[in-house]
């Protein structure tokens, strides 16, 4: 690699860039590292950055830029209307867990899983992320604690619509998705209750017997009438990674399908921001940086970087501390500057309550006698006793 500094509005086509002037997820473009199309391209870049680095003994695959689609970044028109969204979300969430009970429970009695039923559950789910994505990511950070196995399927169902959806699947496609997400853990049904909320560490064995819930899973399934093959696919290939490394299969690659691929990576994530007999909570921050520790290796590069494009750094919802010691709420994302976004200040520097929030768009901030704010950590729900739902009541 022969790296060359030169201003952004004199790159060519044909040029690969390698490197910008300021971090690469301070900007719109999904993958780090893209060859130059056209010169339409170029002024794209140039608005963005003032310089790049470019690779020119570069050699590789044509790696082409790739832009954040608008339609699918969620636009709420007030606070109100986050508000009004959240609650409807909510209630379409308590109501697909409770139908996700019930299906497993028939399982577990020896009837075929109804698949109908499922959709039917999750598709009032699905208008809510083509309505307010923004509403569905703060009701996923913020969902109360009930049983692990059907509020993570329902909550890996959406992050897996709001994935899906920035890649640009089909709304038929989303919906096969989301079902398959929804009924990955069902072949945990079949296992020992005792060994599933075990708080240490899993033996070899004991591991051995967990893992063969994908494979349960999907033969269980299976015996419903009219199912979809990819739905199958999904429920069995969730756990598969990138390097072989996973199971039940050791598949690797794109021999995983893009689906089994989605489910895994949204699997790891709401796993790693929910709290486990075994293991705290972890901030969404810390999770997707995991998963950007591990793209490449256990999940798909470009998949990594997309789903931070989707749902940003900072998700919404999410509770935050500034430079200033003020704490506040992420209620709008930025698209194109995703460290960011919009937050409400409910906190003053000394942590006491707001009399009046205020509301602060760290991307367009006017400069205050101390400077810029910027976030310098995310808070775990609850952090100083405040209850992050309130503000979206």
């Amino acid at each position: 690699m022969r790296l060359v500094k030169i201003p952004a509005m004199n790159l060519r086509p044909g040029m690969f860039v390698a490197e910008l002037d300021r971090p690469w997820l301070e900007t719109p473009f999904a993958v780090q590292g893209f060859v130059v199309r056209n010169s339409g391209e170029v002024h794209y870049i140039a608005d963005h950055v003032d310089y790049v680095m470019v690779d020119v003994e570069y050699t590789g695959s044509p790696v082409f830029l790739s832009l954040v689609s608008e339609p699918t970044i969620s636009q709420p028109s007030s606070g109100l209307a986050l508000k009004a969204d959240f609650q409807q979300t909510k209630q379409c969430f308590e109501s697909a867990t409770d139908t996700l009970d019930k299906v497993f429970e028939s399982l577990r009695e020896g009837h075929r899983a109804d698949i109908n039923v499922v959709k039917e559950a999750i598709n009032p789910l699905l208008e809510g992320v083509f309505r307010n994505q923004e509403a569905v990511a703060a009701l996923l950070r913020l969902k109360e604690c009930g049983d692990y196995r059907y509020h993570h399927g329902i909550s890996m169902a959406l992050w897996g619509a709001i994935l899906g959806r920035h890649l640009g699947l089909h709304r038929d496609e989303l919906e096969k998705l989301a079902v398959g997400c929804a009924m990955c853990d069902v072949g945990m049904t079949e296992l020992p209750i005792e060994l599933l909320d075990q708080p240490e560490a899993l033996s070899p064995k004991q591991r051995a017997i967990v893992k063969a819930h994908a494979t349960i899973g999907a033969e269980m399934v299976s015996e419903s009438n009219d199912i979809d093959f990819e739905i199958l696919a999904i429920i069995e290939n969730h756990h598969e990674r990138m390097n072989g490394s996973g199971y039940p299969r050791g598949l690797e690659g794109a021999s995983i399908p893009l689906m089994g691929r989605i489910a895994g990576l949204v699997d790891a994530y709401d796993a790693m921001i929910t709290a486990r007999p075994y293991a705290p909570a972890r901030t969404s921050h810390e999770a997707v940086q995991e998963l950007l520790d591990n793209k490449g290796s256990l999940f798909q590069e470009a998949m990594v970087e997309q789903f931070v494009q989707a749902i940003g750094l900072f998700p919404t919802g999410t509770l935050v501390e500034l430079n200033t010691g003020d704490v506040g709420i992420v209620v709008k994302q930025n698209s194109t500057r995703r460290l960011k976004p919009e937050i409400v200040i409910v906190l003053c520097p000394e942590k006491n309550k707001k009399d009046i929030l205020g509301l602060v768009d760290l991307a367009d901030q006017e400069l205050t006698e101390n400077g810029e704010r910027w976030i310098t950590r995310e808070l775990l729900p609850g952090s100083f006793g405040i209850n992050n739902e309130e503000y979206f009541i």
